[in-house]
């Protein structure tokens, strides 16, 4: 009798354990989109995915190097022009 009750509990009972695993795990799959043939644009199926851009040459100097030179401040010339009489 109490081989009977061991097979019963340790594996006859576990049939509605995996059945109700096995609904959880149905109940949240993300439901398949329905195609129909009918809604043909004619297009293409390819995406407009562009290829990305190259990183850039890198930094002269890195982090820790001095700072760039500045460059010579502009000088501003006159010009003199002639003047003016006035009467």
């Amino acid at each position: 009798m109490t081989t009977a009750t061991f097979v019963w509990m340790f594996l006859i009972l576990k049939i509605p354990i995996m059945a109700a695993l096995w609904l959880i795990w149905y109940a949240i799959q993300e439901p398949k989109p329905e195609v129909d043939e009918d809604q043909d644009t004619g297009g293409s199926d390819r995406t407009g995915h562009r290829r990305p851009r190259r990183p850039g040459p890198p930094r002269r100097g890195g982090p820790h190097a001095s700072p760039s030179p500045v460059p010579p401040s502009r000088v501003r010339t006159t010009v003199k022009g002639r003047r003016i009489s006035r009467p």
